[in-house]
C-alpha cells in the first residue's frame, strides 16, 4: 500500500509529544483511518511535517511497535501491522476479529426473513419519494415518533419534539460536541473511553480530560476534582455496560454525579449504546436529569450495524434547533431509507425481536467465555457482548495483541481507549464477530492458552 499524507493533529501542551503521536495512531487504527498495511510516513517527514525532532516521532514509532500497532519492514518503512487469516482447529478459516464489538449473530431464520419483509414493505408504504426526496435535518415526525416509543422503557413517555434522527451514535457525537464545546474548551469522559469520541475531539480540537474509574465505573470523586481543575464544558460518559470496561454505574453513582453536575454546571452526554440490553436496567442519565442531559442511543449495538442511526434526545426546555443546524452542517441528515427501517422495525415489533434475540446470544456466548478464560483476568457482564481481559504481569499488552494477531485474532488494546497514562494492561475482547459458537470457543482457548505462557515462549504456542 503506498503511502498518504498522515500527520497526527497533537497538541504539544498535551504530554510528551512521543505519546501523543502513538496515541493518535492507536486512535486512527481503532477509527479505520488507518488500515492493515497502510505504510507510515518516513519518520524524518513526518518530523518535518509535525515541526518537531526527528528523535520525537523515531520514539513514537518505537512505541507503536511496542503497542503491537505497527510493524517495521527491513528497507521498506514502517507499516500498520496486517492481521493475516489462518484456519483455526474448529474448522472455521479466517481471521476471528474480536476487535470490532459486533452484536453476535443470532440463529433465527424466521426472524431474519421478517426483518427483510419490513424493508420490502417500504416500498409499497413509501414509494419512490423516500428515495428521491431529501427530508428534514432531524428526522420525519413519524422517525421521531418511533424513537420516542424505543426509548420509552428506558426514559419513560418523552415529548417526540425533544428528539432529533442522527446518522448514527459517531454523528450524533460530532454535532453534539460542535455544538456544545469550542476549541481549545474542555470535557470530560471516563479513563477509558469511546475511540470515536477521543476522534471527534481531536477533529474539533476539543480537550479530553480523563475521569478515573474503578471495577463500577467512573468515580464521582474524581469527577467533581476534574470539575474544579478542569471546568468542562460537558461530561460524555457510557454509564451501562461501559466500553470497554463493562461496567455499569449504580444508581448511587448516577444521582451524585448529576449532582455534581448540577454544581458546577456540566452538561451530561449520555452515550447509552448498551442500554436496551439489560433486562432490568439501571435509571438512565436522562430519566434522572432531564433538564442537563443529552441522550444517545444508537442501533448499532442492540438491533444491526447496518442501520446507522441514532436517537438523540436534548435536554428539557432547549430546542433542537442549535442541534439540527448541527446535524445539517455536519452531515446533511440520517438517511431517509435506514431512517425509515428503524421505524418500520420498531412499529411492527421486529426491532424488539431482535433486541431480544442479541440479548440472548449475548447470554450464551458471556457463558463460553466463563468456562474458558480465567476469571481473575476476566471483567464481563452476562447482559453484553464485550470482555475486558487484565493480562497477567509477565504480559503487556502489544506483545500479547501481537501474538494473538499472528494466530489470526484481532484484539483492542487498552491504549485505543485511553484518555489518561498510563493505559493499563489489558485489552478488549469482541464476542460478536465469531460465526459459531464453536468458532467462538475455538478463539478463546487460543486466549486462555497465550495467558498461561510466559511471553518469550508465546511463539511456542501460536
Amino acid at each position: 500500500m503506498t503511502t498518504t499524507n498522515w500527520s497526527p493533529s497533537i497538541s504539544k501542551a498535551a504530554g510528551p509529544l512521543y505519546l501523543a503521536i502513538a496515541d493518535a495512531l492507536s486512535v486512527d487504527i481503532a477509527s479505520g483511518r488507518l488500515p492493515d498495511g497502510f505504510r507510515l510516513p518516513p519518520q524524518r517527514t513526518l518530523a518535518d511535517q509535525l515541526g518537531i525532532d526527528f528523535t520525537t516521532v523515531s520514539r513514537a514509532y518505537a512505541e507503536a511497535r511496542k503497542r503491537g500497532l505497527v510493524e517495521g519492514r527491513v528497507g521498506q518503512g514502517t507499516y500498520v501491522t496486517v492481521r493475516r487469516p489462518v484456519a483455526s482447529g474448529s474448522g472455521v478459516t479466517g481471521l476471528i476479529d474480536m476487535s470490532m464489538n459486533l452484536p453476535p449473530r443470532f440463529d433465527d431464520p424466521e426472524l431474519a426473513t421478517a426483518m427483510w419483509e419490513g424493508i420490502a414493505q417500504l416500498q409499497s408504504s413509501h414509494g419512490l419519494d423516500l428515495l428521491m426526496r431529501y427530508q428534514e435535518a432531524g428526522g420525519t415526525s413519524r422517525d421521531r415518533a418511533a424513537g420516542a416509543a424505543w426509548l420509552a422503557p428506558r426514559l419513560g413517555e418523552i415529548d417526540a419534539g425533544r428528539l432529533l434522527v442522527t446518522p448514527g451514535a459517531q454523528g450524533a457525537l460530532l454535532a453534539l460536541l460542535g455544538a456544545l464545546a469550542a476549541p481549545g474548551e474542555t470535557v470530560c469522559a471516563e479513563a477509558l473511553t469511546y475511540p470515536g469520541l477521543l476522534a471527534v475531539a481531536q477533529h474539533l480540537r476539543i480537550r479530553v480530560a480523563g475521569i478515573a474509574m474503578d471495577a463500577q465505573g467512573l468515580i464521582p470523586e474524581a469527577f467533581e476534582e476534574a470539575c474544579r481543575e478542569h471546568a468542562p464544558k460537558l461530561l460524555y460518559c457510557t454509564p451501562t455496560l461501559h466500553n470497554p470496561t463493562t461496567a455499569t454505574l449504580s444508581l448511587a453513582r448516577r444521582e451524585r454525579i448529576v449532582s455534581i453536575a448540577r454544581q458546577h454546571n456540566v452538561l451530561i452526554v449520555e452515550d447509552d449504546a448498551y442500554g436496551a440490553l439489560p433486562a432490568r436496567p439501571v435509571a438512565a442519565f436522562a430519566a434522572l436529569a432531564p433538564d442537563i442531559t443529552y441522550h444517545v442511543a444508537g442501533l448499532a449495538k442492540c438491533v444491526a450495524p447496518a442501520l446507522r442511526v441514532a436517537y438523540v434526545v436534548v435536554p428539557q426546555g432547549r430546542t433542537v434547533a442549535h442541534l439540527a443546524s448541527a446535524v445539517r452542517a455536519t452531515a446533511g441528515m440520517a438517511s431517509p431509507l435506514t431512517s425509515a427501517v428503524a421505524t418500520r422495525w420498531v412499529e411492527n415489533g421486529i426491532a424488539h425481536s431482535v433486541l431480544a434475540a442479541i440479548r440472548s446470544e449475548a447470554h450464551q456466548r458471556q457463558a463460553i467465555v466463563s468456562k474458558i478464560l480465567p476469571a481473575k483476568l476476566v471483567q464481563a457482564d452476562p447482559e453484553g457482548f464485550h470482555v475486558w481481559l487484565k493480562l497477567p504481569g509477565h504480559w503487556n499488552r502489544g506483545d500479547f495483541a501481537a501474538r494473538l494477531r499472528s494466530a489470526g485474532i484481532g484484539v483492542v488494546t487498552s491504549d485505543a481507549f485511553a484518555t489518561t497514562e498510563p493505559a493499563p494492561e489489558a485489552v478488549r475482547l469482541g464476542l460478536g464477530a465469531a460465526p459459531s459458537h464453536a468458532a467462538l470457543a475455538a478463539s478463546l482457548d487460543i486466549v486462555a492458552a497465550l495467558l498461561a505462557q510466559q511471553s518469550a515462549m508465546s511463539s511456542m504456542v501460536v
